[in-house]
């Protein structure tokens, strides 16, 4: 067997079923905030184009995508952040992808020179595929503390430059999991900056970027940063955007990388082999998802609705703040995070996730520490019965 495999640690929800194995719960129907799996239902054209689309399962997929999905997201990517005309080449920028989850954990086996003393640097709390990932390439994770002095911003300026030295590969998570934190263009330039000064590669989830708050100001992405500094070769930038969150289609798995062309070039070979080509019907409903944004401002509109009536029952009994983006709240815990987890599973039959499962310790702190995870997925109606039952918990505690 592969030894790395040793070095994985339990996934959260496999953390979670041991936290809350021989609780009963209370007798009410379950609520689960824990997992960030979008419960709005999936728009009747995507379903449609790919009922129209059922004949391409007679054919292999190829693994670079058809051209018409590649040119639609180039086209997307240059409307949404507004990039120079034709700096991203849908022939040489943009690989489409079986969901970014696949695509992150596969991006570090691909660039990661295990030879050396490789690091990935990466923030925490993290996305769980980034450890791994970088475990499975044989280097060692490097997590920055995001926490509520550094506005759950990784401060960049604080890694020694040793680290930097040694690190290949940093993930980014832009708007963050699970803080919803958003970085700002000055900040993912100074990244750029670190990343030629020290030779690495950034590679930006921004799978939460459609989901922000305020419709006038849609987070900054990467390649956005690099074009204004004058990197429209889009030089050690590598970006993973999803339709997973953006247009309700989860079990669609369609997502995209797209980025520096030398480094994709290496990339989709590594894809080649690897054989994760996406199904033909849905890379036509791609195409589709990807031409519209009338159903991803209805989608951020229903998230706005759910935040502001559940931010109005937790507000006065626990400390949190409403995010610039992505659908989840990271509220302060009144005692310890699992303990809290499993009182209101056995108290109120709602399940979140902790915050320390999401981190790791560090120098003595674990920036999830005390804090909880709330997916605002579920209905209107469930997420405020669930907010209501969880201020009942917190008034007794």
């Amino acid at each position: 067997m592969n030894p790395d495999l040793a070095r994985l640690q339990a996934y959260p929800f496999e953390r979670i079923r041991a936290l809350l194995q021989g609780v009963s719960p209370a007798d009410l129907p379950a609520v689960s905030l824990a997992m960030g799996e979008p419960k709005h239902p999936t728009p009747d054209f995507i379903q449609q184009a790919i009922a129209a689309n059922w004949s391409g399962l007679a054919n292999y997929p190829l693994t670079k995508g058809i051209p018409a999905l590649r040119e639609t997201i180039a086209a997307w990517l240059t409307r949404r952040f507004q990039l120079p005309a034709d700096s991203v080449d849908a022939e040489q920028h943009v690989i489409p992808v079986n969901g970014t989850r696949e695509a992150l954990f596969a991006f570090a086996q691909a660039v990661v020179d295990r030879s050396a003393d490789a690091a990935v640097v990466m923030p925490n709390p993290f996305y769980q595929i980034y450890e791994g990932a970088a475990l499975l390439a044989g280097a060692e994770p490097v997590f920055l503390p995001c926490t509520a002095d550094n506005g759950f911003i990784p401060d960049f300026a604080a890694v020694p430059a040793a680290t930097w030295q040694r690190c290949q590969l940093l993930y980014l998570c832009n708007p963050g999991n699970p803080t919803g934190a958003v970085m700002s263009l000055e900040t993912l330039q100074q990244v750029l900056k670190l990343a030629e000064q020290h030779d690495f590669i950034v590679a930006s989830d921004e799978c939460y970027s459609e989901l922000y708050a305020d419709e006038d100001q849609p987070p900054p992405g990467l390649l956005q940063a690099a074009a204004q500094m004058g990197n429209t070769a889009w030089k050690r930038c590598v970006v993973f955007h999803s339709l997973s969150k953006r247009s309700n289609v989860p079990g669609m798995r369609s997502g995209f990388v797209a980025g520096d062309a030398e480094v994709l070039k290496q990339f989709l070979l590594f894809r080649t082999y690897h054989g994760c080509a996406m199904p033909p019907p849905f890379q036509a409903a791609s195409v589709a998802a990807w031409a519209d944004e009338a159903h991803v401002q209805e989608n951020r509109r229903l998230y706005r609705q759910k935040f502001a009536a559940v931010m109005d029952i937790l507000k006065p009994v626990m400390k949190v703040e409403l995010p610039p983006a992505s659908f989840y709240l990271w509220p302060e815990t009144p005692v310890d995070d699992a303990l809290f987890t499993r009182e209101l599973f056995a108290r109120a039959h709602v399940n979140v996730v902790p915050g320390s499962y999401l981190s790791r310790e560090v120098d003595g702190l674990n920036p999830g520490a005390n804090r909880v995870r709330l997916a605002l997925v579920a209905p209107l109606d469930e997420c405020i019965e669930a907010a209501g039952r969880i201020r009942r918990v917190v008034e007794t505690l």
